[in-house]
């Protein structure tokens, strides 16, 4: 979007009629307002780049497991024949860090921690798995990311470049990387990305009961254990019990059993 001639003419116009400290101020609002017209309309070729480069350096900047490590097989196993969720490409890597978390990009990439494979079996880990890609399918995380570019840290970095990824410093694509793996999600979203996922699973041949088992495991964490992710999947969104009630009828009412409760796979 390029202002008309007729709007830079008038600027100046009005530049001319004013006091310097006056055209000052004015030149700083103009400058402001150029920097977000021009953030408020990055493309969606634009936000891929910055998906990718801030995904590249959580990539670089974390311990990513190599494809011979037990975690890793034993992901790879339980993803085995999940390629795409509505058409987006997904690809599994799994960090070697203590924290309890797991997030997935807009751009398909899921991120499984090996601290949170450590609590989960099986079932309850494609659960977690089937909820993250559900945000991604309703382009929850998407949209989570275009708000941080247009309104948070990096908004005058991504405006003043005319988003060009690649001009973002080392700080700043981290505090992109950050905003991937922190985001928040409404009640309503949570909601979608539960239903979402459950469908998924379904589709994919996965037992929709591990998201169940899955809540059910975090509902005895929540009143002890202060985990980054049981704080951002429960947080201030509908209570536990109530998506564990409405996951658990949805499988009785498509007549899917149970698994038997097992350990997590070593």
């Amino acid at each position: 979007m390029k202002p008309s001639f007729k709007l830079i003419a008038a600027i100046i116009c009005i530049l001319a009629a004013m006091p310097s400290h006056a055209q000052f101020n004015l030149r700083k609002a103009v400058s402001g307002a150029t920097k977000a017209v021009q953030a408020f309309t990055l493309s969606d070729e634009q936000m891929a780049a910055y998906v990718k480069e801030s995904i590249d350096w959580m990539d670089k900047n974390n311990p990513v497991l190599p494809d011979d490590d037990p975690y890793t097989i034993r992901l790879k196993k339980l993803t085995e024949g999940i390629t795409d969720a509505d058409g987006i490409p997904l690809n599994f890597k799994v960090y070697n860090v203590i924290d309890i978390n797991a997030f997935a990009c807009p751009d398909g990439s899921v991120r499984v921690f090996s601290s949170l494979m450590d609590i989960m079996n099986d079932d309850e880990l494609m659960g977690i798995i089937g909820h993250e890609i559900g945000h991604v399918m309703k382009r929850h995380s998407k949209n989570a990311f275009r708000t941080e570019l247009l309104t948070g840290a990096v908004k005058d970095a991504v405006a003043s470049t005319g988003g060009t990824a690649a001009a973002l410093t080392e700080s700043q694509l981290g505090t992109l990387g950050q905003s991937l793996l922190n985001a928040k999600y409404s009640q309503k979203q949570e909601k979608e990305a539960d239903d979402c996922g459950y469908d998924f699973l379904k589709a994919n041949g996965r037992n929709p009961w591990g998201m169940v088992m899955a809540f059910e495991k975090f509902l005895d964490m929540e009143s002890g254990a202060k985990t980054s992710y049981v704080q951002k999947m429960f947080s201030s969104h509908p209570e536990t019990k109530d998506r564990i009630k409405r996951m658990t009828e949805r499988c009785n009412k498509d007549r899917i059993e149970r698994p038997a409760a097992s350990t997590p796979a070593k």
